[in-house]
């Protein structure tokens, strides 16, 4: 059994040169569909670790802090809980001890403060492997749409340029 040549193309590709210009219009607004949904993930994704960030941080200045700051912490020490990235409501710390952790759906786990913020930094860490791998999808998918638009371009070209070789000759 003969080894596979490295020049041959892997099992199930496609010569795009072969494909017809309804093809590879095709091709690429299915490409350009996808881009637009892993731009959208990637988005998504961003926002969700800067919100594990902000949940760090949070704990950080609010909880970790005031305790390292001195202040008194007692059960009725104020602080500006954070309901979205820009609003605020005063809130009274009842346990510096512990901090409630939003662990997904609804769903909330009782932490310590070092126990909480080593849950969002994972949380972000794994979200930043994962933005990685999708920027690597999104770069191939680039270069994809890419070829398909060099190819769909020379081939209107040809077509042209049979069109108006065609037409010259039948006016002479």
């Amino acid at each position: 059994m003969s080894e596979p040549n490295s020049s041959d193309p892997p099992p199930g590709s496609v010569n795009i040169a072969s494909l017809s210009v309804p093809q590879l219009r095709a091709l690429q607004t299915r490409l350009s569909s996808e881009l637009e949904h892993l731009t959208t993930s990637h988005a998504k994704l961003r926002a969700a670790q800067l919100k594990f960030r902000d949940c760090v941080r949070s704990i950080n200045e609010g909880v970790v802090g005031s305790a390292k700051k001195g202040t008194a912490g007692g059960p009725d020490q104020e602080i500006l809980v954070p309901l979205t990235s820009s609003l605020y409501v005063r809130g009274k710390l009842a346990d510096r001890e512990k901090v409630l952790v939003d662990v997904g759906t609804g769903f909330y786990v009782e932490k310590t403060a070092p126990k909480a913020i080593e849950f969002y930094e994972n949380k972000a860490k794994d979200l930043e492997t994962n933005l990685t791998e999708l920027e690597k999808i999104v770069q191939t998918k680039s270069q994809q749409q890419r070829l398909f638009e060099d190819a769909l371009r020379q081939k209107l070209l040809a077509e042209g340029a049979a069109s108006s070789a065609s037409a010259t000759a039948g006016a002479g």
